[in-house]
């Protein structure tokens, strides 16, 4: 069994460079290179290590089971939270999206509705506007989308989304940051 490629897939999958990885386990990046191509087999215990960075337990690491990623998503799956006060509807699609990169969610704004607004962050946000015209507040600028029209931008300034049309419009949003 060839074990280098799946440590390199494991480290990808946690979001650490060879150097990271190195670091948490006291080796050489041009170790953890040579673990990756299957030119040098580590020792047990730095084998153990190894796995124990990667959040992956040894009997984890050698089942030939493959742990099925959800990847199909239906309304069964939908989280639902209402404001009326705020007059917006939310749906997350992904549940626990909240732990991804991403967090894609369905946002729908009633006449006069405002989402709640956020302050600076290193996120990136994503809108299509379904129907309807949104009114995007960022820092000091205001941007206007309407149906079939993308919003994309930094969230380095305060930022919110409100409703600018005279019924409901809804958009789908991504964000990159977990702090929806």
């Amino acid at each position: 069994m060839k074990i280098g490629p799946r440590i390199k897939n494991l480290r990808l999958k946690k979001g650490l460079t060879q150097e990271e990885l190195g670091e948490r386990t006291d080796l050489t990046k041009g170790y953890i290179s040579q673990i990756e191509r299957d030119l040098s087999s580590p020792s047990l215990e730095t084998f153990f290590d190894i796995l124990e960075v990667l959040g992956c337990t040894p009997k984890e690491f050698f089942s030939d089971e493959e742990r099925e990623q959800k990847v199909v998503y239906t309304d069964e799956d939908l989280t639902e939270f209402v404001d009326d006060e705020r007059g917006y509807r939310i749906q997350w699609l992904v549940p626990e999206s909240n732990e991804n990169e991403m967090e894609p969610i369905m946002l729908t704004l009633e006449k006069g509705g405002s989402f709640k607004q956020f302050e600076p962050s290193l996120a990136d946000t994503f809108a299509y506007v379904l129907s309807g015209r949104i009114k995007v507040s960022l820092g000091k600028r205001t941007y206007y989308a309407k149906a079939g029209q993308t919003v994309y931008y930094q969230a380095s300034e305060e930022h919110q989304i409100s409703n600018d049309n005279d019924g409901p419009s809804e958009l789908l949003l991504v964000a990159t940051d977990s702090y929806l």
